[in-house]
């Protein structure tokens, strides 16, 4: 962790997989689902993890093999729709992360998540692995563009009435990074999440801060 900034904030927005919640296992799952009904190979935990962070259909593209006719490629992107509400069994907060948004809110602090996943895989998930945690919560959707579009961390702050100097967004990819540098608020890059820390530094998408424990965070807060 580096030193934390002299200025502080009062507002917290968070990516959602891989940094609030582990979604890896039930991706696998449902990924490698939709692959064998399409009579397509699976694939591994490591190649799907590689796949995760720019959004369920760029997740679907790369797990099919290259060159799959783009009416497979929407076969998929309707199964995935139909099944997702299905797989979240193995899906949970990383450790102290719901004592960490519980300590937030009651330092008077706004949390937020801005996700590249579906607004109805947000709404589902939150519901169940972290419910009543935050304030607003925003997936992928006609409205709000994938990461690294600010869009959606835009709309977040125009919804918890704070300013881009006041935010600070918290991931655990360089597009979540990009995202919050494109969105002009501070960026912190968590570590116990899908990518390492020279991943930020190969992609020239180092944060202001780097964290591998969520109670760390705290030190950001006015």
């Amino acid at each position: 962790m580096t030193q934390a900034p002299a200025h502080a904030f009062d507002t917290f927005i968070f990516d959602l997989d891989g940094t609030l919640l582990d979604t890896v296992p039930d991706l696998v799952l449902l990924t490698n689902s939709i692959l064998e009904e399409l009579g397509y190979p699976t694939r591994t935990t490591d190649e799907i993890l590689s796949f995760v962070g720019a959004g369920v259909r760029r997740l679907i593209y790369l797990a099919l093999p290259e060159g799959t006719p783009a009416e497979v490629q929407e076969c998929a992107m309707d199964l995935w729709n139909e099944r997702f509400h299905e797989y979240y069994h193995h899906t949970h907060p990383y450790p102290n992360i719901p004592e960490l948004l519980d300590e937030l809110h009651e330092r008077g602090c706004g949390v937020g998540v801005v996700s590249n996943k579906l607004q109805p895989g947000v709404d589902m998930i939150m519901s169940i692995c972290l419910p009543d945690k935050v304030d607003i919560m925003y997936g992928e959707s006609p409205m709000i563009p994938r990461k690294p579009d600010p869009t959606g961390i835009q709309q977040a702050m125009r919804m918890l009435k704070t300013a881009p100097e006041d935010t600070v967004y918290i991931g655990d990819s360089p597009g979540d990074i990009r995202a919050g540098r494109n969105a002009h608020v501070f960026t912190v890059a968590v570590l116990w999440g899908y990518h390492h820390k020279e991943d930020f530094v190969a992609e020239g998408a180092e944060p202001d801060l780097y964290v591998d424990r969520p109670e760390q965070i705290l030190s950001l807060v006015k």
